[in-house]
């Protein structure tokens, strides 16, 4: 599988991209995250919807998540949760980079800017939330495997009463993204992420967007059955139907 074209941005992202060159005009986007850029665009099976994508009439993008460029994959979680003890909100400043990415490639006319999705895979679906909050030019976000809110991690447990847990929560993003299509897919016992914390967020952002006059809130989620360590796992087939799922909110 060749390697993503690297690009540096003015706005001082580093983004990573796979289909056609940026010079070919505007095109369909999806922004995904799971681990490093690379890795997210190249590594198996973390990449898998990007597979199913390559071909297709779009661009695929993706951006290191916080300290995976510099710490190991494996450890980067207790980097989180030290970054966290100290206080240090570094998730904003990110969302804040890669908006102002995607803001800088639609004036470039890489992005059409009427076809914009986000999707990730659990804490890279955590990201692309935030994102997809902050930036009304996305129309769809994917989720497969989602975190929701930092507290339900095992992995943040020490960390549990900072209010930077609490802040961070998905929860909290229900106003912002009444008006994006959603749809989240995670096994029927995740016991990482957890199944109940999923469809308590997908409950509510349903509600909210009723609340606000939307009959039919584009909000979805499918259990399928748990694979995997802690049943946090997705299957090709899965990753398959959400891939999917974004052609045709990218009117592919």
């Amino acid at each position: 599988m060749p390697d993503p074209i690297r690009k540096q941005l003015d706005c001082g992202a580093t983004i990573y991209a796979k289909g056609a060159p940026f010079d070919a005009g505007p095109l369909p986007a999806f922004f995904y995250f799971s681990l490093s850029g690379p890795d997210s665009l190249n590594l198996d099976p973390f990449n898998q919807p990007v597979t199913f994508l390559e071909g297709k009439p779009l661009r695929i993008f993706s951006i290191s998540l916080p300290y995976h460029d510099e710490c190991d994959k494996r450890e980067v979680v207790k980097v989180w949760v030290k970054n966290i003890k100290e206080g240090h909100d570094f998730i904003s400043p990110f969302i804040e980079k890669c908006r102002l990415a995607i803001r800088e490639l639609i004036e470039q006319n890489v992005i059409h800017p009427d076809y914009l999705a986000v999707g990730g895979l659990s804490r890279g679906s955590f990201i692309a939330a935030h994102l997809a909050a902050t930036e009304p030019q996305i129309c769809a976000l994917l989720g497969f495997a989602p975190l929701t809110k930092l507290s339900v991690s095992t992995s943040f447990q020490e960390v549990l009463n900072n209010p930077l847990i609490d802040k961070l929560s998905l929860f909290h993003l229900k106003e912002d993204l009444v008006k994006t299509t959603i749809r989240f897919y995670i096994g029927n016992r995740d016991t990482m992420v957890k199944t109940t914390a999923c469809y308590e967020l997908v409950r509510e952002l349903t509600d909210t967007a009723f609340d606000q006059g939307i009959r039919s809130p584009q909000v979805e989620l499918i259990l399928t059955p748990s694979i995997g360590h802690k049943g946090h796992g997705t299957s090709p087939e899965t990753f398959r139907d959400g891939a999917g799922w974004i052609q045709t909110q990218l009117g592919l």
